[in-house]
């Protein structure tokens, strides 16, 4: 995904990766986000968008994110899914950003 236009294509790891986090936590501000997931801030917000449009999150006025029960199940689907077909789920390490 780019950050002027979102692809039609997402990086499933990273969508995972989001969802975990907001697992996790509950629910966290964007920016507490992008941080949790070592993702470019402008990076998130695309993802958050294709993901709100398919009802996996909810993004209220203060701009925090909350996972819906549409976002657990996916994450649970694309688990067993990743399991299934490649036998290990692993999010690559973050390195801190500079």
């Amino acid at each position: 995904m780019n950050s002027e236009k979102p692809s039609s294509k997402p990086d499933l790891y990273v969508i995972a990766r989001i969802i975990k986090v907001l697992k996790d936590k509950r629910k966290l501000n964007r920016t507490a986000l992008a941080t949790s997931t070592g993702l470019a801030y402008d990076k998130l917000v695309n993802y958050l968008g294709w993901m709100s449009e398919r009802k996996f999150v909810e993004i209220d006025d203060n701009g925090d994110v909350k996972l819906t029960k549409a976002g657990n199940e996916a994450y649970n689907e694309l688990v067993q899914w990743i399991m299934k077909y490649v036998g290990q789920l692993r999010f690559p390490r973050l390195r801190p950003r500079t």
